[in-house]
């Protein structure tokens, strides 16, 4: 069960809430930092993974097995990420309307590209002051969308084409990427460039979404860290 009942579709327009809004429920919230910790560890064992020199160690390999114990820690967390994946695209049917926020930029709406306008001047300091935003406002949505969402879609795949290739031919993995996908980037070592830049792409998202959210935390008119550990988002002043 929810800890809070969902806001009702009818919610009036984000730029006019006054009063506290419940937006992220709690398989949201959960969702949202399990995939920091996948992320998190997915990129510091690819990195190893990608230069393996630095952890090398003397000796035998099975007296230590530490490659084998990152690429572990590494395939766990990928498969960590893909069920929080699912889970969280389930919940975009399930949940309330800010559930599918990431997932559904309503780039088609005139409000939208104005306040997408508004909020960039308002990032580049040329607004004095941006709207009330009771879920993502329309840059933040646009980011999660073609950074992070398929950003993690295209790690998903090359990632699972690579590991096809360690399991062999006829398993799972190699049958539904593999077989397609290395044909498609010409190679192997290709796809194993292109996931490793992927890795970055999403690095770079974390580090810009990170400040972001700090940023709108002290200068906007409205909370944003705690929203994403209580679900709540609260108001600074009672101006529309």
């Amino acid at each position: 069960m929810l800890d809070h009942p969902s806001p009702a579709l009818s919610d009036p327009p984000q730029a006019e809430v006054t009063a506290p809004v419940y937006v992220y429920e709690l398989p949201v919230r959960i969702w949202h930092w399990v995939m920091a910790l996948a992320i998190t560890i997915l990129a510091f064992t690819g990195f190893l993974i990608a230069d393996p020199i630095w952890p090398l160690q003397m000796g035998q390999p099975y007296n230590h097995y530490m490659m084998g114990d990152i690429r572990f820690a590494h395939f766990v967390s990928a498969y960590a990420l893909v069920l929080a994946m699912v889970v969280r695209v389930y919940w975009a049917f399930v949940g309330n309307r800010y559930a599918r926020e990431i997932f559904l930029p309503r780039v088609w709406s005139r409000q939208w590209r104005g306040e997408f306008v508004k909020t960039v001047r308002w990032y580049l300091l040329i607004e004095p002051e941006t709207s009330k935003e009771s879920g993502h406002n329309p840059l933040a949505q646009t980011a999660m969308f073609a950074m992070f969402l398929l950003g993690v879609i295209f790690e998903i795949v090359t990632g699972f084409t690579l590991y096809g290739e360690g399991v062999g031919y006829g398993s799972w993995s190699y049958d539904l990427f593999t077989r397609w996908v290395v044909p498609l980037f010409g190679s192997s070592q290709t796809v194993r460039t292109w996931h490793v830049l992927g890795m970055w792409y999403l690095i770079l998202f974390v580090i810009v979404h990170v400040y972001m959210a700090i940023r709108e935390d002290i200068m906007s008119r409205q909370t944003m860290i705690s929203t994403m550990i209580n679900g709540w988002r609260f108001f600074k002043d009672n101006r529309p």
